[in-house]
């Protein structure tokens, strides 16, 4: 896979598709990087660009420290991702990366006057709703292990390797007290349509919460629930980007007329 840099290391092109009339920014879980999405362009419609987000700590920004709070984070985004925005483009992320992409969107409405035509929201509650669970940033290492371990997004193998563990702790405890220290305030509703997609099986992010997101839309808003917990993005992939896909399509024909 080559990935191709332009501007800046936050937005990665892992297939270059200047023919595209659409560029979709993916935005990766705690802890995940650029290359959960590094084979999405080939299931999607090839009407599409795919532009998975690098955060800090990983991969080409791997020198970078990893930020603690979202309002820093975001606001480093939003100029990187500025020279990115000459096409129509829609955002998609999954659980952290849901709602640095919900506040995102909101910033670039906010200072640049532009938006997203499309937000996809991923495994993460609505969010004006509250984290009903204690936060486990500060957690000593056994504790934050094991809560890693419950969450099921951490491989085993992983777990269980010190060296492994002392590189991915500090960036696991930064996204997770990012979402940890996340303060919703209240804004109009976005102009773009949201839809969401949940796991069925998911014991972080029932229905009711993912349907939540509803309120912050003026546009439509659809939900979709896939088998699955918490990764569902892994497990049951081919059913998400047919999903995607189908609703990707849609927008490339909408853009083209």
């Amino acid at each position: 896979m080559t990935t191709i840099q332009t501007f800046n290391s936050w937005v990665t092109y892992p297939k270059l598709n200047p023919q595209a009339s659409v560029r979709l920014f993916c935005f990766p879980y705690a802890g995940g990087s650029s290359l959960i999405f590094r084979t999405w362009s080939d299931s999607l419609p090839k009407t599409v660009e795919v532009c998975p987000i690098e955060l800090p700590g990983r991969g080409t920004q791997m020198r970078t420290a990893p930020f603690p709070r979202l309002e820093p984070l975001v606001g480093a985004i939003a100029p990187a991702l500025i020279p990115h925005l000459n096409k129509p483009f829609a955002f998609f992320g999954h659980s952290m990366g849901a709602i640095v992409s919900f506040e995102l969107a909101r910033l670039l409405r906010k200072q640049y006057d532009t938006e997203p035509i499309h937000l996809f929201i991923s495994g993460r509650r609505a969010p004006q709703i509250l984290d009903p669970d204690p936060p486990i940033h500060a957690l000593d290492e056994p504790a934050f292990k094991e809560e890693l371990r419950r969450l099921n997004g951490t491989s085993e193998t992983i777990l269980e390797n010190s060296e492994l563990m002392q590189l991915l702790s500090p960036i696991l405890r930064a996204d997770f007290a990012v979402l940890e220290t996340y303060v919703y305030t209240a804004e109009p509703p976005l102009d773009c349509p949201i839809t969401a997609f949940g796991g069925l099986q998911d014991h972080k992010v029932n229905c009711e919460q993912l349907q939540a997101w509803r309120e912050q839309t003026n546009a439509p808003f659809s939900l979709q629930m896939f088998r699955g917990d918490h990764f569902f993005l892994h497990s049951a992939q081919s059913l998400l980007l047919q999903s995607l896909s189908q609703e990707l399509d849609r927008i490339a024909n909408e853009v083209k007329h």
